[in-house]
């Protein structure tokens, strides 16, 4: 006969479930931004001192396109520092600055779509992004290339746009 004061089977055990099921995304999350090309970092410049943690900066990266060899993008963006800036919880501000240039002789491996995201990166923990747009202007035989952010809500209106000219040799293939 069971003790009068038992706990049921089920409660007696703790409940793992949840926890594992939380640590698997978070490590699925972990591998699929690892997993994403990382752009180089140029530089960065400190904008604001922090007596604790990092001074907030401007960095600027360089993004190769994926699928357009020969052309980079080098962009600049504000990165905000302090104590939640050393933890990862700031959110960066959403302005960015976008130039991107023929790096090399420019050479299509596949046709590309007419507007493509050639990149992301989180600029807050969860529900900020920074994105960069490949458009094709096939009067102009030109990549035109866009960036800006987004929330899971509302997105902002700053943004910046470059132009990158092909060589009329050498017609862009569009799907």
């Amino acid at each position: 006969m069971p003790a009068p004061f038992a706990l049921p089977r089920v409660l007696a055990r703790p409940r793992a479930r949840p926890l594992l099921v939380s640590a698997g995304l978070a490590l699925g999350l972990l591998c699929t931004s690892a997993s994403m090309a990382r752009p180089d970092a140029i530089g960065e410049v400190d904008t604001v001192f922090k007596l604790i943690g990092p001074d907030h900066k401007i960095v600027v990266d360089a993004h190769d396109d994926p699928r357009v060899e020969g052309v980079t993008c080098y962009v600049s963006r504000a990165k905000t520092g302090g104590i939640k800036g050393a933890l990862g919880l700031a959110e960066d501000k959403s302005e960015a600055s976008i130039a991107c240039r023929q790096t090399g002789p420019i050479r299509f491996a596949k046709p590309l779509p007419q507007q493509e995201e050639v990149f992301h990166e989180r600029i807050s923990l969860v529900f900020k992004r920074l994105r960069i747009v490949r458009m094709v202007d096939t009067k102009r035989n030109t990549l035109v290339y866009l960036t800006y952010s987004d929330r899971l809500i509302e997105g902002s209106p700053q943004n910046s746009v470059t132009a990158v000219p092909v060589d009329r040799g050498t017609p862009i293939p569009v799907k």
